[in-house]
């Protein structure tokens, strides 16, 4: 089934495999997603293709600055024939939602969306929704253009278990895009890169999802890898380059983000090689550049390898 998922996906964005790898990641591990690029790499189409493929409900906010927090939670609307107030819920409700430029619009709005990020619900009117049980967020930003926007402040990039970056793909890959759109357009058959939706059905749904989150979480982390991810973690905290070290949030989140990732490698069991593989993108975004290092034009991915390295592997 993992499989599958990775291959209807990939068929979609293609070149972009590690991309995929680590959206399924936060998906596994219950976590939500950050995209931060340029328009046109994919974004939307990755967060689309997705739903489909594990059979989700899809919503869509283009956030912009008069979007209002109704316009995600929903509202409730005044019903003549029943003199009732009856709820209409918002995009909020959907498995699978895009929330696209989150930061171009305002800390009010952006709050009701990472609120129920954070809970599983939504209050309207002083009444709270639950959301479905599977609920996941892909978030979009331009790191480009700054005018108009409010960028998200630490607390809540905190929310988001991984930042992440699509990129350009390939010359090959893009090639391999543009000989798919053209045998789409042309009604050969293919699947059109950078259409919303793939060509072909879902693989699993939610209640499958939420069966492999359940087995993700049970992937055994052992002591060893625990006090691995805990030194790594204290390392941020210490390191000289960083004013603000990771928080116990990002040391949970970095677990789970293992967890998931040996569940799709196969395995039963985190090695330090999962930690590896997720750290940079799970710490990232919730560190912050002392002013030196910032004016340095130090590179905070750099400065979390090097304290991944510089972190003790745990005896076999």
């Amino acid at each position: 089934m993992i499989e599958s998922l990775r291959n209807q996906i990939n068929r979609v964005l293609v070149g972009k495999e590690d991309v995929v790898e680590n959206v399924l990641t936060c998906l596994l591990a219950g976590g939500h997603v950050l995209l931060e690029d340029v328009p046109g790499v994919g974004k939307t189409t990755l967060a689309k293709t997705l739903a489909q493929a594990v059979r989700c409900s899809f919503g869509r906010i283009q956030f912009t600055p008069d979007t209002l927090p109704s316009d995600v939670t929903g509202l409730y609307i005044y019903n003549r024939k029943t003199s009732e107030f009856e709820y209409r819920e918002g995009p909020v409700m959907r498995q699978v939602l895009l929330a696209d430029e989150i930061n171009r619009t305002s800390p009010k709005t952006q709050a009701s969306l990472l609120e129920a990020m954070a809970e599983g619900q939504v209050t309207v009117d002083g009444i709270r929704h639950p959301l479905p049980e599977l609920f996941f967020v892909i978030a979009t930003q331009n790191p480009i253009e700054y005018l108009g926007t409010f960028p998200l402040p630490e607390a809540q990039l905190d929310r988001f278990m991984m930042r992440l970056r699509v990129g350009y793909p390939s010359p090959e890959a893009e090639l391999t895009m543009a000989r798919n759109f053209l045998d789409g357009a042309n009604g050969i058959g293919g699947t059109t890169a950078g259409s919303d939706t793939a060509s072909d059905g879902g693989v699993c749904d939610a209640s499958d999802v939420l069966r492999m989150r359940a087995e993700a979480a049970a992937v055994h982390v052992s002591d060893g890898v625990l006090n691995y991810i805990r030194e790594m973690i204290d390392l941020t905290r210490t390191e000289k380059h960083l004013s603000l070290g990771a928080s116990p949030r990002a040391l949970l989140s970095l677990v789970r983000a293992s967890q998931a990732r040996a569940y799709l490698q196969g395995k039963d069991f985190v090695s330090p090689d999962e930690v590896r593989a997720v750290a940079t993108n799970v710490l990232h975004h919730r560190v912050i550049l002392s002013e030196e290092a910032r004016m340095a034009g130090a590179d905070i991915d750099e400065i979390i390898t090097a304290i991944v390295r510089k972190a003790k592997l745990p005896k076999a």
